[in-house]
């Protein structure tokens, strides 16, 4: 048999290994293989370009730390002050708790970088309030799917580490620019959530209270800090995003230990700060005690584990395809549709139709490195094309058949995975309006770039 030949049955039957369930990483590790075999490249080659990858990949330290960011401010408690703080702002709108939900996705998504941490935490806290609100459970559980989705837009970001890496960018100007589009994310999702609850009369109202917004924004400093830190830190080059995120994990860890010491030598519940008579119980939150951190750090290593071979085999299966000429064919079949707008949105179908069957993390890895410098030799700003490319990745969250975030959110509400699927469809309507916004509008992701 010829070498194409292999290499399609290859392919085919690593395809059939997907649908069965099979780990994304070890489909592709037997297709790396595999063609590996076909093509005549050593497994030493393989055993030095996984380390090569770990070996100049600085950036990529920044991505356990902000895992472990997400987990120490879950465990500790800023994470539901983030989200007391938002129902204090919305709750007294129509579908108030939803809104909520989702402008705590955006605000946790604003220390953690992870979508499904992002869907995760604020399904597992959100999910029952809604339910004893009023609101319907599937619809509860696909607002904290499609929450979750800002969670690689809003910086830190942990796929724009990947991305910034594979093609030579600066991460922090990737962060800077994920800002707006990630805010007019959570606001297109506000906004199909307050029609939805409005034409269905789903939520309780509670009344706007200065003081209660106060109380809780002051409960919430922890997490307000911890999000400003980061991102003055980026923004003015105080620190790398590596530096930012090690910086973050210590102040997570610092906060979360005296909150525990603190609350438990004066006595304090710190899990209601707008309930409490005592300024001091809104200053600390619940923490979490040094023997607590092994688990934290486990869970969080547990994660690292399953990402980062995943990043290694995947750029080996990149210079694989590159061997095998897919970059000239996809760069050809781009090419020739033409000039600056046909050649952008037909990358954007490419990247939307690969989002509904593989995680962002190798599209990101298999894509970008190929549709990019085509975007780029059209005239697309490359940050601009990052921010584009990304948020395209980050609707495949929510859009079946692989929709990360809906499983993980079937997983944390009990609610099954097709019953979620009727309610994505206002929030896929709302994303994929922001996302063709951001491509038409380059200033809504550059306009905060000190250098553009």
């Amino acid at each position: 048999m010829t070498d194409g030949t292999l290499i399609t049955l290859i392919s085919l039957g690593v395809t059939f290994l997907f649908m069965l369930g099979v780990p994304v990483f070890l489909v592709i590790a037997y297709w790396v293989i595999g063609c590996s075999f076909v093509l005549d490249l050593t497994l030493d080659n393989l055993g030095a370009e996984l380390l090569n990858v770990f070996n100049k990949g600085f950036a990529l330290l920044a991505m356990p730390l902000f895992i472990l960011t997400g987990d120490l401010i879950n465990k500790s408690g800023i994470a539901r002050r983030l989200s007391d703080f938002a129902y204090a702002c919305l709750g007294w709108l129509r579908g108030g708790l939803a809104m909520a939900s989702l402008g705590a996705c955006g605000l946790f998504a604003a220390i953690s970088g992870s979508n499904s941490a992002t869907t995760a935490t604020i399904g597992s806290m959100l999910h029952p309030e809604m339910v004893k609100g009023g609101y319907d459970e599937r619809f509860s559980a696909a607002t904290a799917a499609a929450g979750g989705t800002v969670g690689i837009i809003i910086p830190p970001s942990i796929i724009f580490i990947v991305y910034g890496f594979l093609m030579n960018l600066p991460i922090s100007d990737l962060f800077v620019a994920g800002i707006l589009p990630g805010a007019l994310m959570v606001i297109g999702m506000q906004f199909a959530c307050w029609i939805i609850c409005r034409m269905n009369g789903w939520g309780y109202l509670i009344p706007l209270q200065l003081n209660r917004v106060l109380k809780t924004a002051f409960g919430a400093w922890l997490g307000f800090f911890a999000i400003g830190l980061v991102l003055w830190g980026i923004y003015t080059g105080k620190f790398s995003p590596t530096e930012a995120a090690g910086v973050t994990v210590g102040f997570c860890i610092i906060a979360g230990l005296l909150s525990w010491v603190v609350s438990r030598m004066f006595r304090l519940d710190g899990t209601k700060p707008w309930n409490e008579k005592s300024y001091l119980s809104m200053l600390v939150v619940e923490g979490f005690t040094i023997p607590e951190i092994p688990g934290i750090v486990m869970r969080s290593a547990q994660i690292t584990g399953i990402l980062a071979p995943l990043i290694a085999i995947s750029v080996v299966m990149q210079q694989i395809l590159s061997l095998l000429g897919a970059q000239v064919v996809i760069g050809d079949f781009l090419t020739s549709m033409g000039g600056y707008y046909p050649v952008l949105f037909t990358a954007m179908l490419i990247v939307f139709f690969s989002g509904m069957i593989l995680e962002s993390l190798p599209v990101t890895i298999i894509l970008a490195p190929i549709l990019a410098p085509i975007a780029a030799s059209v005239g697309v700003d490359p940050v601009h094309f990052s921010v584009i490319f990304l948020v395209g990745a980050s609707i495949g969250f929510i859009t079946p058949p692989y929709g990360l975030n809906l499983y993980v959110a079937s997983g944390v509400t009990g609610v099954p995975y097709f019953r979620l699927l009727k309610y994505t469809v206002p929030y896929l309507i709302a994303l994929i309006s922001v996302w063709v916004l951001v491509s038409l509008v380059p200033d809504l992701a550059l306009a905060l770039l000190p250098n553009r």
